[in-house]
Parts: C-alpha cells; structure tokens; sequence
C-alpha cells in the first residue's frame, strides 16, 4: 500500500490541484493496490484501467491549461453496478444482465465525470440490491477486509470494502432500507443516504421506486460530504428529484469538525434499545453518546413507538415494488434470454430466462411482492404496509419537534461470519432494523464509526429531517473528531 492511497479524497484533490502529485500517478497507485488485494476482498465486478487512466490523463491534461479543478478532480471512485455506465459492464450482480454495456450514462456517473472524479470500476452487491451481506450476489461474495471470513455489509458491501481495504477514496452506493449505512457500519467507514428525491434515480436499476437513494460513501465525514455535494441536486429527468438545491453539507462537515455541538439536540429513539443490540455494540454507542455529551450536545430520550414496525412494513413495500420493477426482465428486450429453441412459446422463454437469471433471493421478494399486491391480499399487506409508513413518518416528525437529529446504533450487531444467515432469512433482515425507518420517512441518515467490539466496526447512525442533510453532517463530523477514525489491519 503506498502513501497515496492512504490519503483522504480531500487530501489527493489538494495535492493534484497544488501539483504535488498528479491524478495519473494517484489512479495508477489505487488500480496497484486492487491488483494487490482484490483477489482476497471482491470488490470488484469490473475494473476499467484503460478508461480510469484516461480520465486521469484529461484531469492532469486541464491543470496543465490553467483550468480551476473542482474540489474532487483527479480522485479515484468506486461505483456501485446498479448505476448505468456507458460502454461498461452493469449487471446489477446479476447474471440476467452478464455483459450489458449501457449506452448512457445515468446522472450519478454524469455528474461524477463532470465533477474530474476518476471512475476505477463497478463494485459487487447483492443482486438487484436485495441483500444485507453481498453473499447474493450472482458472481461470489465480497470479504470484508477487517476479516476476510466475514460478511462486509449489504447489498454494497463491495463499495463499503473497497473503501476499508483502501482501493478507492470514495464510491457510490445505493440505500433502500440500509445498503449504504449497514456496510458503513460493518466495515467502519462512512456511508450517507441523503434524503429521497436529493440526489437522482435517473439510470439507477431500480429495486423499489419510493425507496432507492443513491448516495456517497467515504473513509471520512467530509469526504463523504464533498461527494454527497457533487452528486446531489435536481434532475429533470428524475419525476421525484425535489427541484431545491443540496444543502450545504460540506460548510456542516466542517463546522462539525471543531467539534461544538453547543445548542444542538439529540434524540435516542427508545424503542430501539430493546432490540436485542448486541452488547459490544451497545456499549461502543453509549460511548459515543457521552461523547456527543461533552461535544456540547443535549441528550434526549425519544419514543418513534411504530419504529418497530418498519421492517415488516418495509419488507412488504420493497418487494411490492420489486415485483413490479423486476418484470422489464423478461428476455426480450436487454440482458439474458435462454430457451429460445425456436419450439417454445414467447411466455414459455421468458419463464426460462427468469428462472435461470434471478437468483434465490430475487425470487423470493418477487413472489413476496406479488402475493401482497394480488386480488384479495392487496389492502391486507400492501396496503396496510403503507399505512404503518404513514406512521412512521408522523413519529419522526414528532420526533423533530423536540430534538434537531436522532441517533442511533447503525446495526444491531458487528459483521458476522460468512454464510452464517444466509439460510435464514429473517436473520439476515434484521440487519436492517435500524435504517429501514428512514427509507420509509425519506429523511437523511449517516453512519460513522464509533468504535470497535471484539475488534470489529461499530457504526452510529444520525437520523435528520428531510432536506436537513447538513444537520447529520455536523453531527457525524463531531463525533468523528471526538472518537477519530478506524484502520483496519494490512491484508
């Protein structure tokens, strides 16, 4: 590993801009070091050095002009493959899509590339998202560097890992009910759901419609905040992008860097505490609430009483909508078709093609999903599903009347080993239990590090109000200062 690419994102956009190094030598360090590890981690899908360096050579190209860089010009990224990506692989982790080359670009990647960000490659997930340890994924699982026996989060435990075992500076994931925030926590690094509609699904391969939120994952608050503030804002390809400008989250970041938190109000949501936390994992968070405490910060007991319904709701809600996205999967547009022997009926070939292209896990939330909608079963499942949202939304208001932010552990427990709840469903959902809340309300979450249990990264979530992105910033950024970050050890 070399120097390079143990500096934040910040650092290296400094660097390149200042001349002290340049964006071709940073992007051949990181592309060095994920042919160094990345047979141990797998966080990778797909690795584009020739257009990775191409992108460098034009960033060095435009300093060498005199032309200003943006704040991330010339820094490595990792992209989550449910992001479309011109001219390279997105499959979404799964083999219904092996090999499809995207003709565009979604806006995610558009701004990155207009942002001078060098994009390195795709990263591993759980198929189509579904997944709370990258184990779905139709091309093997990712590890996580911390201990390569065990799981690095889900479904983007493949950007969450690249971070941790530092082959990229930054990546992009997507949160639906966790996907960015569990992996953070597991992996010890900082992942950001910004609120839905902030930031644009436009060319993200949808898994639930209401709930996807791309989003930034970083080694720090501030890097995560710079990326958040390059990708964020309206698009109008986008029906539910909100037409208002991104917060500023990196100016929050780095007040929350001085580590003042006077005047601020923090809720810890009761119901939360009986959750069976894992014991580590609690006290590494009562540590960082005495943290926050002394940071200036006023610690309040909040009740979110139908919390505890979430992920039952939110397990009734994606699948729904999985259902409905998924069925575009059908073998005659795009992506897989198997059976076409020219002696089955079109019906028969795309019963083939999805049989052989959805893994188990897909299978099971489409049947879920159209169970709940089906005549009969709608307004008992769905719709009820979607009421319990309804309350849960009025608990975080309320909520916010009293306190500016929640808090929170980010996961009951540490990463666990590998193929440990893989045969067990519902074991795997409850990794979920605590980010599912804010997928359903729509506000902002972040998890960042705050210490460790049996040797293992502990996360801790910050909850704010929608558009209110800035105010977990400050909040996650103080707390980084206080605790500071994790390393983990050298694969």
């Amino acid at each position: 590993m070399t120097e390079l690419t143990k500096l934040s994102a910040a650092e290296i956009a400094g660097l390149v801009a200042a001349g002290e190094t340049s964006a071709v030598e940073v992007t051949r360090a990181h592309l060095d070091r994920i042919a160094a590890v990345d047979d141990r981690v797998h966080a990778f899908l797909h690795v584009d050095s020739d257009g990775a360096l191409a992108a460098a050579r034009d960033v060095d190209a435009r300093r060498a002009a005199g032309e200003e860089l943006g704040p991330l010009a010339g820094v490595p990224v990792a992209v989550k493959d449910v992001l479309t990506t011109k001219g390279v692989p997105t499959t979404v982790g799964s083999k219904i899509l092996e090999g499809w080359r995207p003709p565009y670009d979604s806006t995610i990647v558009q701004r990155l590339r207009a942002a001078g960000t060098v994009m390195l490659g795709k990263t591993n997930m759980d198929e189509f998202a579904m997944g709370s340890s990258t184990e779905y994924s139709a091309y093997g699982p990712t590890r996580n560097p911390w201990d390569t026996d065990r799981i690095p989060g889900g479904s983007g435990g493949g950007s969450a890992a690249a971070l941790a075992a530092y082959e990229a500076p930054l990546a992009i994931g997507s949160d639906t009910g966790g996907s960015i925030r569990q992996p953070g926590a597991v992996t010890g690094t900082v992942g950001a759901k910004p609120t839905y509609g902030g930031t644009s699904r436009y060319g993200l391969v949808a898994f639930s419609s209401s709930l996807d939120t791309p989003g930034p994952c970083a080694r720090t608050v501030l890097d995560a905040a710079l990326l958040h503030e390059a990708i964020g804002g309206h698009d109008p390809r986008d029906s539910t992008s909100i037409p208002a400008p991104v917060p500023d989250v990196v100016a929050a970041a780095k007040r929350g860097a001085t580590g003042d938190l006077t005047g601020v109000r923090l809720g810890v949501v009761s119901e939360f505490a009986d959750e069976g936390v894992e014991p580590g994992v609690l006290a590494a968070f009562n540590e960082s609430v005495d943290a926050l405490t002394k940071l200036g910060a006023e610690i309040v007991e909040v009740s979110c009483p139908h919390f505890r319904y979430a992920l039952p709701a939110y397990y009734l809600i994606a699948p729904s909508e999985c259902s409905s996205n998924l069925a575009r999967f059908d073998g005659v547009r795009f992506g897989l078709r198997v059976g076409d022997d020219g002696n089955r009926s079109l019906e028969e070939v795309m019963s083939v093609t999805r049989e052989a292209g959805f893994g188990p896990e897909v299978k099971r939330r489409i049947m879920i999903g159209t169970y709940a909608l089906s005549s009969g079963y709608y307004d008992a499942y769905y719709g009820q599903a979607q009421k319990v949202r309804t309350l849960i939304t009025r608990d975080f208001t309320a909520a916010f009347e009293r306190v500016d932010a929640l808090i929170s552990p980010t996961t009951p427990f540490v990463a666990f080993p590998l193929g440990a709840r893989t045969s067990d469903p519902y074991q795997m959902y409850l990794a979920d239990l605590f980010t599912s809340p804010t997928n359903l309300y729509g506000g902002p979450g972040i998890s960042v590090p705050c210490g460790l249990s049996g040797g293992l990264p502990v996360g801790l979530q910050v909850m704010a109000p929608t558009m209110a992105d800035d105010r977990m910033y400050r909040v996650a950024a103080a707390l980084e200062t206080a605790v500071g970050t994790l390393t983990p050890p050298e694969l």
